[in-house]
């Protein structure tokens, strides 16, 4: 049993560990100590936001933050509005609002049980994880850990290649667009702005400030030119178990014949929504069966379709889109940026689309990058990780997914694996692809309960 546990990160993840540890019965006292590093305790940066205009991703039935409560998000909505129901996609602010309850109750309950739980409101600078336990570095303090759990969430984002330094110094190319958008406030004003990336991310970006922005033009660069594509107004589910397609993936674990038998079951499928859904559970034992040439060889060539299909819209997101692009205000671009640079008081961009040969240039006043998650450990400016990589104290995922990291969250350091330093949520992407939804985050909170307190 571990009694004494740091948990490093403030959002989601973090508080799901935290509250998970805190419902299991235990055969003594703990001592948690939950790192938050200054961020909205339990919201982080995902429910952060106070505007309405961000929606779940997920429908409201499939958001407990407890696997063995699987109506805990639900029933705390209709507590407050009797008339929610499960299929609805309900703001994730709200969803904020319920972490931060079920961390509350979860405290009360320790202090009742005898439970030590610090609330450290700090970034965390150092680890120095040994084989018997973990020293957690903050500040002039220092505190000895049985085992630590990175729970970052995704790292800061990093500017794309061929953004000048004057374009970063001005403020007028945005890489992170969340503190951006938490600092708009309404302006009438006419202005031209260019997204780069068309994710989920880009379409929160546009949700709110062509509502902040009413006379704004926005030009969206991406890939491929699309939106991700967008769940049913009525929820399904799937026709079967998806085991036979399951068990021919795994016959044949190369990403060429993958593709080959999801498009087969797609196309044989009344809606293609479902096949995907019911290989939800197994991908991250799929993941487990590609070898490293098979797994960049997705990343290249079939990621983009995947997290299209897989991370969808709630349809009334989807018909904000279209009626943004019906009225002329939102134009979209199939192709890549190759550099921007600072031209007086705008950003000049030179792009490169398919089928134009000339060089193609766009100025805009404002542009921000929506490229979505950030999980290269190897090249990220965050404090701690880039203390943990240059001590070699863990080993970057040879594809910039996160951590190299065993599938119980077990970090990797080389050829070796520490037995007390773990994580949780998107570091173990390269190690389980699935794993930064809370229906992953909330199993691996569970199961680490479970393996910290078992006498």
């Amino acid at each position: 049993m571990f009694r004494r546990v740091a948990i490093i990160g403030g959002g989601a993840a973090a508080a799901t560990l935290l509250s998970e540890l805190l419902e299991h019965p235990a055969a003594q006292p703990l001592h948690l100590d939950w790192y938050t590093g200054g961020v909205a305790q339990a919201r982080g940066v995902a429910y952060g936001s106070a505007s309405v205009r961000y929606l779940l991703n997920v429908r409201a039935a499939s958001m407990s933050m407890f696997a063995g409560k699987p109506r805990g998000f639900l029933d705390f909505a209709q507590r407050g509005d009797p008339s929610i129901a499960g299929t609805d996609f309900l703001p994730r602010r709200l969803y904020g609002d319920y972490l931060e309850a079920e961390v509350a109750r979860a405290l009360e309950t320790a202090a009742v049980q005898g439970h030590d739980v610090q609330i450290l409101p700090f970034m965390v600078d150092a680890l120095v994880p040994e084989q018997n336990g973990v020293t957690v570095i903050s500040g002039e303090e220092s505190r000895p850990a049985d085992a630590a759990v990175l729970a970052l969430g995704a790292l800061p984002p990093q500017p794309l290649g061929g953004v000048d330094e004057a374009a970063l110094a001005s403020g007028r190319y945005v890489v992170d667009p969340w503190p951006f958008l938490a600092a708009a406030k309404a302006d009438p004003a006419p202005r031209k702005v260019v997204l780069i990336g068309l994710g989920l991310t880009a379409v929160d970006v546009l949700l709110e400030l062509s509502a902040l922005w009413p006379n704004a033009e926005f030009t969206a660069l991406s890939r491929h030119g699309l939106f991700p594509e967008a769940h049913l107004a009525q929820a399904s589910a799937p026709v079967d178990d998806g085991a036979e397609l399951v068990e021919q993936m795994r016959d044949a674990p190369d990403i060429r014949s993958w593709i080959r038998l999801v498009r087969e079951a797609t196309g044989s499928s009344d809606d293609w929504r479902t096949v995907i859904d019911g290989l939800r559970p197994h991908l991250s034992s799929l993941w487990g069966e590609l070898g490293l040439e098979e797994r960049a060889r997705f990343m290249r060539h079939a990621r983009w379709a995947w997290e299209r299909a897989r991370h969808r819209l709630p349809p009334q997101i989807e018909q904000s889109m279209h009626e943004l692009e019906a009225s002329g205000r939102l134009h979209r671009l199939r192709g890549r940026m190759r550099s921007a640079r600072l031209d007086g008081e705008q950003i000049k961009l030179d792009l490169e689309l398919p089928g134009v040969v000339a060089a193609n240039q766009v100025t805009a006043d404002v542009v921000i990058q929506t490229v979505g998650l950030n999980t290269d450990v190897q090249r990220t400016g965050h404090p701690l990780m880039r203390q943990l990589v240059t001590n070699g104290h863990v080993t970057s995922d040879p594809l910039g997914l996160g951590c190299a990291a065993e599938t119980d969250g077990r970090l990797r350091h080389g050829e070796e694996t520490w037995p007390r330093l773990y994580a949780i949520g998107s570091l173990l992407r390269g190690t389980l692809w699935e794993s930064t939804a809370m229906p992953e985050i909330r199993m691996q909170a569970r199961h680490l309960a479970d393996r910290f307190l078992r006498p």
